[in-house]
């Protein structure tokens, strides 16, 4: 799974086999390594976050905190999506 950065402990990256076809740009959250029921965070073309879920069981302050720096770092998210993807459409 590509792996765009960490938080402490939580990875923050992409699911590399996504349904065809291609879900909207968005991101998945989880404590150490990936697994296939993390967190996942929609990217809404403002760049703001919306959570989708958080099957993860992130604790909620940690998530918040979490979503602050995908926002803040919005363009590095969306232009790895973009070269790993190779196309991007937008929850909303």
């Amino acid at each position: 799974m590509p792996q765009i950065f960490k938080v402490g402990s939580y990875w923050v990256y992409f699911w590399a086999n996504e349904n065809m076809p291609q879900e909207p740009i968005h991101v998945h959250i989880s404590a150490g390594s990936p697994t296939a029921n993390a967190t996942k965070v929609w990217i809404t073309k403002s760049g703001k976050c919306l959570i989708c879920n958080n099957h993860s069981q992130i604790p909620a302050p940690v998530l918040r905190n979490i979503v602050r720096v995908i926002e803040s770092r919005v363009d590095e998210v969306i232009q790895k999506w973009i070269g790993f993807f190779g196309e991007i459409s937008y929850y909303c």
